[in-house]
């Protein structure tokens, strides 16, 4: 199970397949890209800077990691989060798991994503042509993370 919190763009094809390598039970990968987006709200973005908080970030998506293991048959998992400035259209995360069955590792993805959508220590202020703001929670992620029985 990895975590990395990086200002470098990630190759997802090589990370995918770095996680089912030298693996014979592996019969799923399931992975999600995040792309920064040019609207957001109705707003044109032209730039998205991301900011954390280093040693709390990690442990905070390893323990999600650790939450997706305990309730789905996953063999390995892999969170890759960039920070700092960020373009439209730029990668912004990859998530992948792997497992033996297609269901267990698609509920694992997306539980892992919704996750990071709701509780990982990121903040992100966005450049529009208004000027620079901090992006508030938006409560279709709270809702998503509560149908996992995460309320908060």
């Amino acid at each position: 199970m990895t975590v990395r919190i990086q200002t470098e763009d990630f190759d997802a094809g090589f990370e995918i397949s770095q996680l089912h390598k030298n693996h014979k039970d592996i019969g799923a990968v399931v992975s999600f890209i995040g792309l920064v987006r040019d609207m957001n709200d109705g707003d044109a973005v032209s730039q998205l800077t991301l900011e954390h908080y280093p040693g709390m970030t990690e442990k905070s998506l390893a323990s999600i990691i650790n939450q997706a293991k305990a309730r789905w048959n996953i063999v390995e998992a892999l969170i890759i989060h960039r920070v700092g400035t960020l373009q439209p259209s730029d990668q912004i995360v990859l998530v992948t798991v792997s497992g033996a069955h297609r269901g267990e590792a698609f509920a694992a993805c997306e539980f892992m994503m919704d996750y990071l959508k709701t509780e990982a220590p990121f903040w992100k202020k966005e450049a529009t042509p208004q000027g620079e703001h901090w992006v508030e929670a938006k409560s279709t992620d709270d809702a998503a993370r509560e149908r996992w029985g995460m309320g908060k």
